[in-house]
């Protein structure tokens, strides 16, 4: 029979459900996958986030040839890879002039405006389907979006529970209300008890790519070491089985709670395996909820994590696509600030960042406190490029994709759209950090103190935030209290606190 349909899969589509598969025949059909060279480098991923999504998806293929697609698997180190999804289709299609290319929709703007070249390219009917993992369409979200002076992510959210059900009494959310952030917000102290993700040792196919990484893309920041991802569905579904069992129950008192040396505390580690296609986001939320009904997990642990995933992801990804392309270069602040250059080795004194970046640049991961009020807070406060740190977020992290990174960085962690996300930055002194981690007992700064050679920089460089920023910050009814709070300073305070600032700043630079 001849193969009439070509199916490009992309890195992030590895799902056996993927809308590209539905109803097609896979006698007729063949199957592309493609290491390409621009998705590996348009910027400087993580050794660990590309090492992930090679293993996964070859082993991904090997899933579909046991179920009976024909697939053709380019390597990264094929001779005759052309380096992008555009040129291995037009390999393909010289290979077997199919009258069909069947693709689902990509998940950044950069592959989309690709995929809508497509038509003009080949000779063959292109057809781009909806990415039908998501819960809220383009249009859906479009809808709800019309007309809205504030695009706030709770009334989205309640939305998302109704078309679910998850979490409903009838018509109304389980427990009377919609959200339980405010009981999720204790810091944890040490417990050898604590639940711990499952480790994967590298199969003969992970080693290899193990090989090709380590060799191709040595450049790139971060080290392999300690690989131990899950790479199949199989494993990703046993990962989020022991998060469910073990995790879950205390995940909702301590999400925003941070410890030293201690990674993971009881988070789910799911999100890199949701993100690519090998778990399914919303399977994952009936089995939290199933877990509730049961008796199993408190409610504040259930809705908490449900709120992350049917809440937050879908509406960041709602964002993004609705906000357009330009988004990215979006700086209200008009900050220009480069990062450190310790952002990429993790070699600072100041203890929390060295903490949250030494483990991002081992693991690939860190959780979303780290990621918001350290690494996202520093930036903030020191006035770095939105646009740069948005694509050190992109770099580093094996969850990491645009549609989810830039609306979480560029927008809530850097406040870089002016609100259209958050209510206000999310920029703190160092009061919070001590108050949600044990770090500061480590740190050669002094957290009390504001000014002076020990004082920790968080405290004077939150000042300085506020104070340059005021013709853009001031009316924002949320940061009312912290501007009457420097207002009430005595002129000498609020000089020694813009000088600390600046003494600190020059040093970065």
């Amino acid at each position: 029979m001849k193969r009439t349909s070509l199916i490009p899969i992309l890195g992030d589509q590895l799902s056996m459900a993927i809308s590209s598969l539905e109803g097609e025949n896979p006698d007729a059909s063949t199957v592309l996958m493609m290491e390409v060279a621009d998705e590996a480098t348009y910027v400087q991923h993580h050794v660990k986030k590309i090492a992930f999504l090679f293993s996964a998806m070859r082993h991904h293929a090997e899933r579909l040839r046991s179920d009976g697609w024909h697939v053709e698997y380019v390597a990264f180190d094929d001779p005759d890879n052309s380096g992008s999804f555009t040129g291995e289709v037009a390999r393909a299609t010289e290979r077997h002039a199919p009258d069909r290319i069947v693709v689902t929709e990509a998940g950044e703007w950069r592959v989309r405006q690709m995929l809508e070249e497509w038509p003009d390219k080949f000779e063959a009917d292109v057809e781009i389907r909806a990415d039908t993992r998501f819960l809220a369409s383009h249009a859906e979200f479009e809808a709800w979006a019309e007309g809205r002076k504030q695009l706030r992510m709770e009334y989205f959210y309640r939305e998302m529970r109704r078309k679910t059900g998850l979490l409903m009494d009838g018509d109304q959310p389980e427990g009377g209300q919609w959200n339980f952030d405010k009981e999720n917000r204790k810091p944890a102290k040490r417990d050898l008890t604590m639940p711990q993700p499952l480790s994967f040792s590298p199969d003969p196919i992970t080693r290899e790519v193990l090989a090709l990484v380590a060799e191709r893309f040595g450049d790139h920041p971060g080290t392999l070491d300690g690989f131990d991802f899950a790479v199949t569905e199989a494993d990703a579904l046993a990962q989020q089985k022991a998060f469910l069992n073990h995790a879950l129950a205390g995940f909702g008192d301590y999400q925003d709670a941070m410890l030293t040396d201690v990674p993971f505390l009881w988070h789910s580690v799911l999100s890199p395996y949701i993100n690519c296609g090998l778990l399914d986001p919303i399977d994952l939320c009936r089995e939290v909820e199933k877990r509730y009904r049961a008796g199993k997990v408190p409610l504040n642990a259930a809705e908490g994590f449900i709120r992350q995933v049917i809440g937050w992801r879908e509406y960041v990804r709602g964002i993004y696509w609705r906000e357009g392309p330009d988004y990215t270069a979006r700086n209200f602040l008009e900050a220009r600030r480069l990062l450190p250059a310790w952002y990429w080795t993790g070699d600072t004194d100041l203890f929390c960042l060295s903490q949250a970046i030494g483990q991002t640049l081992h693991s690939a991961y860190a959780h979303h406190i780290q990621r918001l009020m350290i690494t996202g807070n520093f930036a903030l406060l020191i006035g770095a490029d939105p646009a740069e740190v948005q694509r050190w977020y992109l770099e580093v992290y094996a969850d990491a994709y645009e549609w989810v990174e830039a609306p979480n960085t560029l927008g809530m962690s850097q406040f870089g759209d002016g609100g259209l996300l958050g209510s206000k930055p999310y920029a703190s002194s160092g009061a919070y950090i001590d108050r949600m981690s044990d770090y500061c007992g480590h740190c050669r700064y002094d957290v009390k103190q504001r000014t002076g050679p020990d004082a920790c920089p968080f405290n004077a460089l939150y000042w300085d935030f506020l104070a340059r920023n005021r013709d853009k910050l001031g009316s924002n009814q949320r940061l009312a209290m912290p501007y009457r709070n420097w207002d009430r300073m005595d002129a000498a305070t609020q000089v020694a606190l813009r000088n600390q600032a600046a003494g600190f700043l020059d040093t970065l630079d």
